[in-house]
């Protein structure tokens, strides 16, 4: 026989808000590895933008790589607990962002990566504010 559970015991099914049990940015770099993600930089932005506490900056080999490891990633965002981030750029998939709200990720082919190269922006940024 089961006891019963005071009247304002939340039941794990009845919660609609779970806690994900996983740092988000340790969900995305886990992902992006299994993904085959290349050259990953994570970049910790935490009082130096308003966007987010971390950047992440990754490459795919081709359109289509890039493309697959930004459908991995929103899924494995979304099994983790944290829902579904905003996308940009994923029909044409040169250069995908996924904002999970904390933490943005930048998916880039080789090229278009080299192009912008938002990272080393970034990271002189930083440098530039510790002097």
């Amino acid at each position: 026989m089961m006891a019963a559970l005071p009247k304002n015991t939340v039941t794990p099914a009845a919660s609609s808000l779970a806690i994900p049990e996983r740092p988000m940015i340790d969900v995305i770099l886990n992902c992006l590895d299994e993904a085959k993600a290349e050259s990953i930089v994570p970049v910790n932005i935490v009082g130096k933008s308003l966007l987010a506490d971390h950047m992440v900056v990754a490459s795919g080999r081709s359109q289509r790589h890039v493309g697959a490891v930004a459908d991995q990633l929103i899924n494995a965002l979304r099994d983790a607990g944290y829902g579904k981030p905003r996308i940009e750029g994923l029909p044409h998939c040169d250069w995908v962002l996924v904002d999970a709200g904390d933490v943005v990720v930048h998916v880039f082919r080789p090229e278009v990566r080299e192009f912008y190269n938002i990272e080393k922006m970034w990271q002189a940024n930083f440098a530039a504010d510790a002097h």
